[in-house]
């Protein structure tokens, strides 16, 4: 198992009141992602268990355009990654960041 972590600045702080959420499942081709709002406004801090090594590149590029694109200030996101494709991890961080924000 390999464990990698991102730390970014986001833009702003993600709207909303949820504390927590949690989406998808460890399966095959799968992945959970848990979200908190722990850390401070605009930090952002993204931490992968993954199988798959050799991919520490891809999960990079894949987060740093999640955190552009929405902005996930004040977030822990933690990733339990069972093999999931690039276009499947960007959207469990989407639908994440939805749940995060939903009332």
């Amino acid at each position: 198992m390999q464990t990698l972590t991102f730390n970014h600045t986001a833009k702003q702080r993600l709207p909303g009141k949820k504390d927590s959420a949690i989406i998808g499942v460890v399966a095959s081709g799968n992945l959970e992602v848990l979200l908190e709002r722990v850390l401070p406004d605009t930090d952002c801090e993204v931490i992968i268990a993954t199988p798959v090594k050799g991919y520490d590149e891809t999960w990079a590029a894949v987060v740093a355009e999640f955190v552009e694109r929405s902005s996930p200030g004040g977030l822990r996101i933690s990733i339990n990654d069972g093999g999931a494709r690039p276009d499947t991890v960007f959207l469990r961080l989407l639908q994440g960041s939805a749940l995060m924000e939903a009332e």
